[in-house]
């Protein structure tokens, strides 16, 4: 809970103010001095009266009632102070920049705990520890970085690393980028980034709020928190870009199946990001090209004009864009040939526009205003204009400006000659423009927020038979489950499977086999890997060769009887779910059998996975064609896949302790999709 006193208290003491700008105390008090904080400021230090001319008291019991504690003292004195606090002066906010508490270990971890009961005892809030504090319109609590111009038009930004909001406020207000909150949330141990999430969608005014949210998180402690309130805020017009850092794993883990060895924390985190309609970044200056981008009008379409005086620049943001999915659709036409007649001799209109080095303010309008009301094959442009430093460019950047302001198609500007035009670009960010300086990052940047989709809506699952699956959990050891309780599972959920019975004996084999018909696929049980130790026949179309190879199977080890089933055919394609811890379950599908093993083709999605999300998760594959049918090789019904997966998920739900389920193959039809091997592991309490 984010209670007002953090947001706009009327009164803030600093708890270990100084002198010293130096020291957190002393930097924070003096940003809130120069920020022109309008309420009641105090200070406490045993060994001052005065700091930086704000009123010193020896200890924390002597101050009036404050609503706002920040507190940079040592982390020891730091519990007594929040219980004075708390209990005595009617504090209900604190911000904790010291260090030393959860990320020193146990002893800290309990120190954390011990604060944040305090804190809530009071119904309050609490930023930190080891934080380097908030910035809103009502005071600049922050000891480090810069210090940006608060405007309700810029970014919001939370993130859990103090040095990473510097770095990245480093890199973004020399580009024109604007904040209109920041909140570094240190340790999390009341308030962490879903928390921030989460107030930021319940307080969101379409009038007041900003539109644009930015995170740096390391840890997701609470996905479906995340999950909602990202999902809330882009349908109510928002957008999102993060950064997920520490997602790669030191050593390997030990993994029984196809799904296991694919998904993991990062697969896990992919699938979230895209469930919640979230725009992924992997660096701070992603994270700022992307955060600029959504800053300007809305990209809603991919044909982008390309309008530069620099040949060279032009051409790397074209690759950049077409290899990111975007269109550089070529222009032609009487319109064209016009404003070619306006320019130098030279130019070229066809796209990319390139009006030459010697192109000048009155030839950039010109080009806006036709690709704005002529060229209607383009839905947006980037302008790349800088200097050789031969004349004043400042000119040109005001009529670029004004196009902004007029033009109904998004304009992105990218100025990259910081030093030889720094004047002029300093010109063109004062009047609250961004400069994308690199224009393969611009490119990038593009590509990026126009290919990620909006978040899935909420939805109904099929109806299946939970009690049935329940009472299979139920009467289950935790393991793999036997092929018969696979068949009552799957036939519960709905998900259609080949016909197939279990042997045990010789003579169960050849009776079994002729109550399934010839030709039929013989497979071991036991072993993880059948086709590894040769537990799989296929196309066995006589009663003497089940006899022979049901002796030769059950005498691999491990075996424990062969499970016989209807030869099919069919294009192989899997399925799988691995529950990834905190996350739930992640579901994979692609093309099956060794398939899976060799080219790794899949697509993952957060459990529950909708119709719509499969399919998509179908057409993002590198083998889709083959899905759809190619060179006379018949295609797949799609729709009944996607059934599967819906399914899939329903049984997910009923039954959360599937750790790993493996469906492969399926093979599938223009008809028909139909499960053929499975293995589910569980693992209850």
């Amino acid at each position: 809970m984010i209670v007002n006193e953090l947001l706009n208290p009327g009164s803030i003491v600093i708890v270990g103010g100084s002198n010293d700008i130096e020291k957190p105390g002393g930097k924070i008090l003096k940003n809130i001095i120069d920020g022109g904080y309008k309420g009641k400021l105090s200070v406490v230090n045993p060994k001052e009266t005065i700091v930086q001319g704000v009123k010193c008291f020896a200890d924390v019991s002597e101050i009036d009632n404050t609503e706002l504690a920040i507190i940079a003292i040592p982390a020891k004195m730091t519990l007594n102070t929040v219980e004075i606090l708390a209990k005595h002066k009617g504090t209900k906010a604190f911000i904790i920049l010291s260090a030393g508490f959860s990320e020193f270990g146990e002893h800290g971890k309990i120190l954390e705990k011990k604060i944040v009961e305090v804190v809530e005892s009071v119904g309050g809030s609490l930023i930190g520890p080891n934080c380097i504090g908030v910035l809103t319109h009502s005071y600049k609590g922050v000891f480090a970085g810069l210090i940006p111009q608060l405007s309700n038009k810029g970014c919001d930004l939370v993130s859990g690393s103090g040095a990473t909001i510097c770095f990245i406020l480093e890199m973004a207000v020399p580009r024109g980028l604007t904040f209109n909150s920041i909140f570094s949330v240190g340790n999390s141990a009341q308030i962490g980034v879903e928390e921030v999430l989460e107030y930021w969608d319940e307080t969101f005014d379409p009038k007041t709020s900003s539109k644009v949210k930015l995170f740096y998180i390391e840890q997701i402690h609470k996905p479906e928190k995340l999950l909602k309130h990202c999902r809330s805020l882009i349908n109510k017009g928002c957008r999102i870009a993060a950064i997920k850092a520490g997602t790669t794993e030191a050593g390997s883990r030990a993994v029984s199946s196809h799904t296991g060895a694919l998904a993991g924390s990062d697969t896990a985190v992919e699938a979230l990001f895209r469930k919640a309609g979230i725009i992924r970044c992997y660096s701070r200056q992603e994270l700022i090209y992307v955060g600029g981008v959504l800053l300007h009008k809305a990209l809603t379409g991919k044909n982008i004009a390309v309008i530069t005086h620099a040949g060279g620049s032009g051409v790397m943001l074209t690759d950049t864009l077409a290899k990111g999915g975007l269109n550089i659709p070529k222009i032609e036409g009487p319109a064209a040939d016009e404003l070619l007649s306006q320019l130098y001799h030279g130019s070229s209109v066809s796209n990319p526009i390139d009006f030459l080095a010697t192109g000048n303010a009155d030839q950039l309008g010109t080009i806006l205003e036709y690709v704005d009301r002529e060229f209607h094959n383009i839905d947006a442009s980037v302008v790349i204009f800088g200097t050789t430093g031969m004349f004043d460019v400042t000119g040109v950047y005001d009529v670029l400006h004004e196009k902004m302001k007029w033009c109904r198609k998004p304009i992105y500007p990218c100025l990259p000659s910081v030093v030889q035009a720094e004047k002029a670009v300093k010109h063109f960010l004062s009047l609250g423009r961004i400069d994308f300086t690199d224009e393969v990052a611009l490119g990038a940047a593009l590509s990026k927020v126009y290919h990620t989709a909006p978040p899935a809506q909420e939805f109904e699952l099929p109806l299946i038979d939970v009690e049935k699956i329940r009472w299979v959990v139920d009467n289950s050891e935790n393991g793999y489950l036997s092929p018969d309780k696979i068949q009552i599972l799957l036939d519960a959920a709905g998900i259609p499977r080949v016909k197939e019975v279990l042997a045990f004996t010789k003579e169960e084999a050849l009776s079994k086999a002729a109550e399934i018909g010839f030709p039929l696929v013989m497979k071991v049980v036991g072993p993880i890997h059948k086709t590894d130790v040769g537990g799989v026949v296929l196309n066995v179309r006589h009663p003497d060769i089940v006899a022979s190879e049901f002796e030769r199977m059950m005498d691999i080890p491990d075996a424990k009887g062969v499970l016989m089933q209807q030869m099919l055919n069919g294009t192989e394609l899997f399925v799988g779910a691995k529950h990834e811890e905190d996350f739930g379950h992640i579901v994979l599908l692609g093309l099956g059998g060794i398939f899976i093993e060799v080219l790794k083709d899949v697509s993952s999605a957060l459990a529950p996975v909708s119709k719509d999300e499969a399919l998509k998760m179908m057409s993002e594959l590198k083998s889709y064609k083959l899905l759809e049918g190619v060179r006379k090789r018949e295609g797949v019904d799609q729709e009944k896949f996607a059934d599967v997966v819906l399914r899939l998920s329903a049984l997910l739900q009923a039954a959360p302790e599937i750790m790993e389920l493996d469906l492969n193959p399926l093979l599938g039809k223009a008809d028909s999709i139909i499960a053929v091997d499975g293995r589910i592991l569980i693992q209850k309490n």
